[in-house]
């Protein structure tokens, strides 16, 4: 029999061995326009090891080897440990050391934040889920910072390049993680309703907890800023996994959750039954004190979308540029590369607004940058991580059969897709918090047309939008049961000012003609026209 049908052909080759930071075009536009040239040199060896062969196997390796929960030892104790398969070990001391979870703020580094952002953005498509203790680690600090000697202890170990992992007392550890807790079965995103109580102790500032927590994540890590009721109401407090004298807290994992993605990583539930925690911040201020955290991961949600849909554009990009079909390249059929540059300028807008509300949190002192990473933030939180799991669709679909098979690692982005849109906040959580911004804090609004108005004149689409997205706010009457469709309006023109003032004239104008015009359908690759394939050439991972 002739063997020649066992040999593969017309194939992509795998989508190793890229940068995947220098060969993010939109990327290193953004990393240079709000920081430097050299900091994309500083991240050439993260980009490098992102694109690996190796990184890429241990990332689908971690999501293979589900955390495991073991509350008992073999005596009886208690013991409440989570392991990981090496893979995840892997990732987590390579992220660390890339300086992920090191607070910036701590650091004397001009464009701090945009540096990490950048990484964060990139080490995230070798594996998603090590992101989440990443991420609670560097929101953790200034959440902290309520109280001068409890980020003393702990921030130090947080900004710590060392991964350390293990159940052990503070003094024994040269790197530390944090997870959170924050809502209860009851109330969800309302965690004003929680119900687990704090009651005070002899020592000052030290408290007991009583109750139960629905979503922990990262249960491994070593302290969790934790929500419970107090007499003054909801009130903040820092739990560690190990007390001072290095006996175990009384923490029990009640169990791991069983998740449609995000896999890798554990996420539990809590009991407190006498659990020691320390007060952080004033009695009745909880939400005001952990509020910076959850900005802190908010942010990490924009970037953690937008760099899903940058993996499955280039996973999609680089099919088609090496697959032929109907007689020639697929790349070079008009259609495809409608299909392949729709995608792309949602991806494009995407990292320009995650990395310019990074430069934002590089410039608290300033007046502008701080009312304007007020409203984007939820903006940004609720429109590009509703679009994520619609891209990711359409990007698996390039590859078709071959996109639908777990070896390609598209079905683990598709799964982890609709994450981040719940995370920190659902849809209406976020829509909600515009609102409340815009009522309670004017300086937000200014912010915003301070920033979409850099771009007014230029293009006659963005124009248009600015104005009618400002003609919703005149409806008082309607705007609650509007505000979703009032976020994604004024997101929308946040990208499209990027887009139109940083962006190639290929991309700005097919933004501004499908998503702020009127000739979006509602489904990708519908573009009206244009050099599409500029567009596209422009995406493709190069090796």
């Amino acid at each position: 029999m002739d063997a020649s049908f066992r040999a593969s052909m017309n194939r992509a080759p795998p989508l190793i061995g890229h940068n995947v930071v220098t060969s993010d075009v939109a990327l290193t536009e953004a990393i240079t326009r709000h920081g430097s040239a050299d900091l994309v040199d500083d991240l050439t060896l993260l980009g490098v090891e992102a694109g690996t062969a190796e990184a890429r196997e241990h990332g689908m390796l971690a999501n293979q080897h589900h955390p495991e929960l073991t509350p008992y030892d073999r005596y009886g104790n208690r013991i409440d440990e989570v392991a990981f398969h090496p893979s995840w070990h892997w990732l987590m001391e390579r992220g660390i050391g890339h300086g992920l979870a090191a607070a910036p703020g701590e650091s004397d580094a001009p464009h701090a934040h945009v540096r990490r952002a950048a990484g964060f953005f990139a080490r995230s498509q070798t594996e998603p889920g090590h992101g989440c203790p990443i991420s609670m680690t560097y929101a953790a600090v200034p959440a902290l910072r309520a109280d001068d000697a409890i980020a003393k202890e702990w921030t130090p170990l947080l900004a710590s390049r060392r991964y350390d992992p293990g159940v052990r007392a503070r003094s024994d550890k040269v790197g530390a993680l944090a997870g959170m807790g924050m809502t209860e079965k009851q109330g969800g995103s309302d965690v004003r309703a929680n119900v687990t109580l704090a009651r005070p102790t002899s020592e000052d500032g030290f408290y007991t907890l009583h109750g139960h927590k629905w979503f922990t994540s990262a249960p491994m890590n070593d302290l969790f800023p934790v929500l419970a009721q107090t007499e003054g109401g909801v009130t903040c407090f820092v739990v560690p996994r190990v007390l001072a004298d290095g006996t175990r807290n009384q923490l029990d994992v009640v169990r791991l959750k069983d998740k449609l993605g995000n896999r890798s990583n554990a996420s539990s539930e809590l009991e407190f039954d006498g659990t020691v925690a320390q007060r952080l911040g004033d009695e009745g201020r909880g939400v005001r004190t952990i509020i910076e955290m959850v900005a802190a991961t908010r942010l990490d949600c924009v970037l953690g979308s937008a760099s899903l849909m940058r993996r499955a554009l280039a996973e999609a990009s680089w099919h088609v540029s090496h697959r032929s079909a109907f007689g020639g390249p697929l790349v070079d059929k008009p259609l495809m590369q409608n299909v392949i540059a729709d995608p792309a300028v949602e991806s494009e807008a995407a990292t320009a607004l995650a990395l310019r509300l990074a430069a934002a949190v590089d410039r608290p002192g300033d007046a502008h940058e701080a009312a304007l990473r007020r409203i984007a933030l939820p903006l940004a939180k609720f429109w590009v991580c509703k679009r994520t799991p619609f891209m990711v669709a359409e990007a698996l679909e390039c590859p078709g059969g071959n996109g639908y098979a777990e070896e390609s690692g598209m079905p683990l982005l598709f799964r982890e897709s609709p994450l981040n849109s719940i995370w920190e906040g659902s849809g209406n959580v976020n829509a909600l918090d515009v609102l409340r911004a815009l009522t309670r804090e004017p300086e937000v609004l200014e912010a915003w047309i301070t920033e979409v108005g850099a771009a007014r004149g230029v293009d006659h689409r963005l124009d248009r939008a600015i104005d009618d997205t400002l003609a919703l706010l005149g409806d008082v009457a309607g705007l609650e049961v509007g505000a979703r469709r009032l976020a994604s309006q004024m997101a929308a023109c946040l990208q499209g000012s990027l887009l139109v003032r940083f962006g190639t004239p290929e991309v700005a104008d097919a933004f501004c003609a499908s998503r702020l015009g009127t000739s979006f359908n509602g489904t990708f690759g519908t573009l009206p026209g244009g050099d599409l394939r500029a567009i596209v050439d422009r995406t493709t991972p190069v090796l």
